[in-house]
């Protein structure tokens, strides 16, 4: 009997350190199931929706210090979840491997493109018109954003085009990039072996 041998595309991160104890588990073909508890609740509510709009089933228990900020929680989580990105992806085979989405959210536009290239590059024309969006500070977006693509060696670029409101400009980079990344890390059927001229990413 013949046929594709059918991957497994899970990973689970386990991260310590004086700062924070994450574990994070991922699964790029799941159904959109998430499982979020890191203490700071406009990180869980990102998180959510990114599970949501990739599909991906994700879970995250992260204990910070959160006594100080949010930094440490948001970066290690980050950190985290471009590792698990990583390790599930395995060997490439047959990856679509590039992902691109603008997306509209209220008044606001955003584009997220990407290339799980094995090459870190991260892009970020994003400005916040505010410092914070309740107790969350905006400028932890860029930080985790770049947390996730140098951990999952990918090229990402994130461009806002306008908008007014905090809350939806971060929520539109989520989306979209949960959305670029679906495309992106979908197994086309057509595509044999690893999609580079080069032969390995």
């Amino acid at each position: 009997m013949t046929g594709k041998i059918k991957m497994t595309r899970i990973a689970k991160i386990e991260r310590n350190t004086a700062e924070t104890q994450i574990v994070l588990s991922l699964n790029l073909d799941g159904t959109g199931v998430a499982k979020i508890e890191t203490g700071v609740g406009f990180l869980d509510h990102m998180l959510t929706l990114f599970a949501k709009h990739g599909l991906f089933d994700l879970e995250v228990a992260a204990k910070g210090d959160l006594h100080i900020d949010a930094h440490h929680t948001t970066e290690d989580v980050g950190i985290c979840l471009g590792k698990a990105l990583l390790q599930a992806l395995g060997t490439k085979q047959g990856l679509t491997r590039y992902g691109s989405m603008t997306l509209p959210m209220e008044e606001t536009l955003v584009t997220s493109a990407l290339d799980l290239s094995g090459r870190m590059k991260f892009i970020y024309k994003v400005e916040f018109p505010t410092e914070k969006i309740g107790e969350f500070d905006t400028e932890l977006v860029e930080e985790f954003w770049q947390a996730v693509a140098s951990n999952a060696l990918m090229n990402l670029h994130l461009v806002l085009h306008h908008g007014t409101n905090s809350h939806h400009i971060s929520e539109g980079l989520f989306k979209a990039t949960a959305r670029a990344l679906r495309i992106a890390t979908t197994i086309d059927p057509r595509q044999t072996g690893i999609p580079s001229s080069k032969g390995t990413l």
